[in-house]
């Protein structure tokens, strides 16, 4: 337990925002799921339409440093490529 006042404030704002982080990346991992349902289930539409919804909370994640730049570029590009498939070429 912290004894000096400034300490005992950094505890404070430290735990308050591990919630808020912790459910910003809830809320990403949920709609991920929800994508993969969507995959599994053979509604490609669908999947296409959550899959804008995961990247608007991805990129919403990395501009408040919720989560890095990389780690979001990484899930968005492999879930896209999930949902539409790899090019022609490959």
């Amino acid at each position: 337990m912290p004894n000096v006042d400034s300490a005992k404030k950094r505890n404070r704002q430290s735990i308050k925002r591990n919630l808020y982080n912790s459910a910003i990346k809830s809320k990403i991992k949920t709609i991920e799921k929800k994508v993969y349902t969507f995959l599994t289930s053979d509604s490609l539409d669908e999947a296409k339409k959550e899959l804008n919804f995961f990247f608007k909370a991805v990129d919403k994640a990395v501009g408040k440093n919720v989560i890095k730049k990389n780690t979001g570029a990484r899930r968005k590009s492999s879930l896209s490529k999930k949902v539409y498939g790899k090019r022609k070429n490959d």
